[in-house]
């Protein structure tokens, strides 16, 4: 199986002109620590939207959760002009990747079998930097087969999957894990302790328990206690946060909380993937939305997935009319290809778009610190709990208002987005409802 894109013809597009520099050493947990990550999310966690992250600040970013049977019954395949890799199931691709993604990628697994779990790393371990086992989804498709959140009940079934992705993977991939909350303290350290002692590099901790909905409030003041607990341990694990971090300024306030190393951002991110830079972009149907559109169909992202995501992305506003917008949203919720939308974001090459965010990864030099280093909060009183200045899921809007945004809960696991009627429009509920994303 070949690991590298075949060569291009001398009739490609320029786009494959620049070849991006990928030497960057194996991940290690310093590399998990003091940056801000994109969490895992299923549908919402394409290409196209991994690339905005990290062009916008985000250390390190998560693929969406992939069982390890559906990964088991693919055929690697990669595109000669854009270098594309795709994992292709009978009707689709399950996974896809670019190899400029591949020093930050992190690829979650859902298993509930330390066998199937090391079939499927061993499929897609050339075109990743590291594994993190799902044990925190508590969505019935994923806890029916013993996986995400019902590993919190078998821990010794969860120990075993990562000791076997940790004795099977090279040194040079990183294993890790992502958990909710126990009910009782005590109980999740004791789970913590299981866990860091099978060898993995860095645990993110959801700060919700599984029975916990996504509009209540995640308790991340639990989290200090585990924090120092791990570090306690001495083996140098990297602890992330998850659970209502609304994006860069936002994550000083979460970390002087909990002491965490790094924090994770679903929900915010989903709503807006520049939120992982300290001056994210508003006006996102005008800013944002096009290049996006543009890129997505440069990397022959399925339109499903492109106009999946463009439905969620929800950004403050500040210049745009009400009327433009919706005008926009209105075309993309009708469209039913890439061509429907030329009207509003040709040309279509996306090439400008591609070479930006390689040229914003190159910027790195090799390392995989961030372009906007987050500020120092160790010297900090240490406090119980700050308030976000920003409720989850809100967002300023025309008029001094606030609506909800599209990547929040809604207050029923069925019901549409708020935003969704003020606009007209019939849009699909957003991926952290469908799937059980983490904020």
């Amino acid at each position: 199986m070949s690991r590298r894109p075949n060569p291009p013809s001398p009739d490609s597009s320029p786009r494959i002109a620049k070849k991006p520099r990928l030497d960057h050493p194996p991940l290690q947990a310093e590399d998990y620590k003091n940056g801000l990550m994109l969490a895992p999310m299923v549908r919402s966690g394409a290409l196209p939207t991994r690339l905005y992250a990290l062009k916008h600040g985000a250390k390190l970013v998560w693929g969406p959760e992939t069982v390890d049977k559906a990964i088991l019954h693919t055929t690697r395949e990669v595109d000669p002009v854009t270098g594309v890799i795709s994992y292709h199931g009978k009707s689709k691709a399950i996974f896809t990747t670019h190899p400029i993604e591949k020093p930050f990628l992190i690829y979650q697994i859902g298993s509930a079998d330390p066998e199937l779990a090391v079939q499927a790393a061993k499929m897609i371990m050339q075109d990743v930097a590291g594994f993190d086992l799902n044990c925190g989804c508590p969505k019935p498709f994923s806890t029916h087969a013993g996986m995400g959140a019902a590993l919190l009940s078998t821990p010794d079934l969860l120990c075993s999957i990562l000791t076997a992705l940790r004795e099977a993977m090279p040194p040079e991939i990183s294993i890790s894990a992502k958990i909710r909350l126990l009910p009782s303290q005590e109980d999740t350290l004791k789970l913590v302790e299981r866990i860091v002692n099978t060898g993995i590099t860095a645990l993110t901790v959801h700060c919700r328990t599984r029975n916990m909905r996504m509009r209540e409030k995640a308790t991340i003041e639990r989290l200090r206690e585990i924090v120092q607990f791990v570090e306690g341990m001495g083996k140098g694990i990297a602890v992330i946060e998850n659970g209502d971090c609304l994006g860069y300024e936002d994550s000083k306030r979460v970390r002087q909380v909990t002491g965490a190393h790094s924090a994770m951002i679903a929900t915010a991110a989903e709503a807006n993937p520049t939120c992982f830079s300290p001056t994210p972009l508003k006006d996102l149907q005008m800013t944002f939305v096009p290049g996006y559109i543009r890129l997505g169909k440069y990397l022959n992202n399925h339109w499903s997935s492109t106009k999946f995501c463009a439905t969620q992305f929800q950004g403050a506003h500040q210049n745009a009319s009400r009327n433009d917008l919706k005008t926009f949203r209105e075309s993309i919720v009708r469209a039913k290809c890439y061509d429907d939308l030329d009207k509003f974001v040709a040309p279509w090459t996306g090439e400008q778009e591609w070479a930006e965010i390689v040229e914003a990864i190159e910027r790195r030099g090799g390392q995989r610190a961030p372009p906007h280093p987050l500020e120092d909060v160790s010297t900090l009183v240490p406090v119980a709990y700050l308030e976000p200045e920003t409720k989850v899921g809100e967002t300023e809007t025309l008029g001094g208002q606030s609506e909800v945004r599209e990547g929040a809960a809604p207050s029923s696991e069925t019901e549409a987005p708020a935003a969704a009627p003020m606009l007209g429009l019939e849009i699909l509920p957003p991926a952290s409802e469908l799937v059980g994303i983490a904020a």
